[in-house]
C-alpha cells in the first residue's frame, strides 16, 4: 500500500512496540537518505489487532490481502506484486 502498512506475523522474543520502533527508525533513515530529506516519515502511533482464533487469523489475512483491491490499486488481488497469502486458496 502506498500510504500504510499491514503486517501479519508472530512475535517470538521481541515486543511489538520494539519491532515497530526498529522498523520505523530504519526505514525513516533509509527513505530520508534516498530522498535527500530529513524528518519524520511515520505517524507516532500504530494500530494493532491481537489474533485470538484460527478464524480471526484467516479473516485478518484475507482483509490484508484484499486491501489493494478495495482501494482500487488493482482489479484483482493477484495483480498486486506485494501480496502472498495462503488463506486465499
Amino acid at each position: 500500500m502506498p500510504d500504510h502498512l499491514h503486517w501479519l506475523f508472530q512475535l517470538k522474543e521481541c515486543s511489538l512496540a520494539n519491532v515497530i520502533k526498529i522498523f520505523k527508525s530504519v526505514t525513516t533513515v533509509k527513505i530520508n537518505k534516498l530522498n535527500g530529506t530529513t524528518g519524520k516519515i511515520w505517524q507516532q502511533n500504530y494500530f494493532e489487532h491481537q489474533l485470538r482464533s484460527e478464524k480471526d487469523l484467516i479473516n485478518q489475512a484475507r482483509y490484508i490481502a484484499a486491501n489493494p483491491l478495495r482501494t482500487g490499486i488493482v482489479k484483482s488481488v493477484g495483480q498486486y506484486p506485494f501480496w502472498d497469502c495462503i488463506y486465499l486458496n
